[in-house]
């Protein structure tokens, strides 16, 4: 927003408004003192609640004059936001800062920090409560708007999460190769085509936005608007978590069928295989990578991708894998049900699975789409991890938080780690 000098200097001639924020900044040593830290996150908190906005650092709110900040202390006015966005801010306030220069009223130039904010996918609560935009006023918002917002952006769960609309994002951002596979051959209104399978949507001012699904699916990098659309995954030696005997590391990102791809490539990369005759030689993997599909293919559809902070986890031990999903089960399924009921959180995105062909030369995985949503998925890990290591894997809610799948390594494989060790 406001990106040339010209258009950023005529919308500060005009002043505060719901788009534009000014602060001057002061120093008490080395350190920020004015504006204040909760201030500011108040500030900040209000923009991404409530529209697309700028904050310019280093113009005098009141006289709109251009005061600059010293260009040596950019960096810690940099660091100051970013400590207020991720520190101050529940949960943190996604924003883009750039270094500018404008001309006093002497002319001479002047470095300001300009703090980009978009309008959120969640609803922020800064140190003094819930707050939006007023006009060129920050107010605390009132029970029955907080109430409203929250129904909009889905944490009431009212609005199917995975369709809402993801700002500052446009047709552009979706990959053609990607979204071309879902509309066929045929498709002679692209965009309405989108519209319709909702991989494009339109926001609360009418403007054309890319959804979370569409996102998520068909965006060359979702996690540039959804950090957390990540599968972490690390190879540990031995059988307890500790960095020291971290083997192999990797953040699997991308759209979630190459992110599939990616964490089946990690296990197989990692995991131990052993070899016995009978007569001939027969090699017995670590885990089915049948049922390993299966459980990576549940954990990116029905994570839930409205909790901030939490991510995918996938770590491998000597004994075991265990694979963590955030977001507790959806609607009244249980841990003892899961194998017996189908239920989704995200109805948009298993459906978009479905039309995702599997590449499978090998025939292990068993599947010619990354869904088939007949609810096997959860009896096909159960199965083919039992028929591998005798015993049969885990499922365990955490805190109604989190779902931890552990599927356990064959015995004669743990009782070669143990020899070894």
């Amino acid at each position: 927003m406001f990106d040339s000098t010209e258009e950023l200097l005529r919308k500060i001639r005009l002043g505060e408004d719901t788009s534009l924020e000014l602060k001057a900044v002061r120093f008490r040593g080395e350190r920020v003192f004015d504006p204040a830290r909760k201030d500011l996150a108040d500030e900040l908190a209000g923009i991404a609640n409530t529209h697309d906005g700028v904050l310019v650092l280093g113009v005098d709110d009141k006289t709109r004059d251009i005061v600059g900040i010293p260009a040596d202390r950019l960096d810690a006015v940099e660091r100051y936001v970013y400590e207020i966005c991720n520190e101050s801010i529940k949960p943190p306030v996604v924003f883009r800062s750039f270094r500018m220069e404008l001309p006093d009223s002497a002319g001479a130039s002047q470095p300001v920090l300009k703090v980009e904010v978009p309008r959120s996918l969640f609803v922020h609560k800064s140190p003094g409560g819930y707050f939006h935009r007023q006009g060129s006023s920050t107010r605390e918002m009132p029970t029955d708007v907080l109430a409203r917002l929250l129904q909009q952006r889905s944490q009431a769960r009212l609005i199917r999460f995975d369709e809402q609309a993801v700002p500052q994002t446009s047709i552009a951002d979706l990959d053609e190769g990607l979204w071309r596979r879902f509309l066929g051959p045929r498709a002679d209104d692209e965009t309405t085509v989108l519209h319709k399978m909702k991989l494009l949507t339109r926001d609360e001012i009418g403007q054309e936005r890319a959804t979370i699904a569409g996102v998520l699916m068909c965006s060359r990098a979702p996690e540039a608007w959804l950090p957390n659309a990540v599968i972490q995954a690390v190879r540990y030696r031995g059988t307890r978590q500790d960095s020291n005997y971290q083997v192999d590391a990797q953040e699997i990102t991308g759209p979630m069928g190459e992110q599939i791809r990616r964490a089946l490539a990690f296990v197989r990369r990692n995991m131990q295989v052993a070899a016995r005759k009978d007569p001939a030689r027969i090699e017995v993997p670590q885990f089915s990578m049948r049922a390993v599909f299966e459980a990576t293919v549940n954990a990116v559809a029905h994570r839930d991708y409205s909790v901030h902070g939490s991510k995918i986890r996938l770590f491998l031990f000597d004994d075991r894998l265990e694979l963590f999903s955030p977001g507790p089960l959806p609607n009244t399924v249980t841990v003892d049900s899961m194998a017996l009921r189908q239920s989704t959180r995200n109805e948009l995105l298993t459906t978009l699975l479905a039309k995702c062909r599997v590449e499978d030369p090998t025939g292990e995985i068993g599947r010619r789409f990354m869904m088939e949503k007949r609810g096997d998925g959860v009896p096909i890990i159960l199965e083919e991890s039992k028929k591998l290591s005798g015993r049969e894997p885990e499922y365990r809610l955490i805190d109604d938080a989190e779902l931890l799948l552990t599927i356990h390594s064959p015995q004669h494989l743990r009782e070669e780690d143990e020899e070894e060790n």
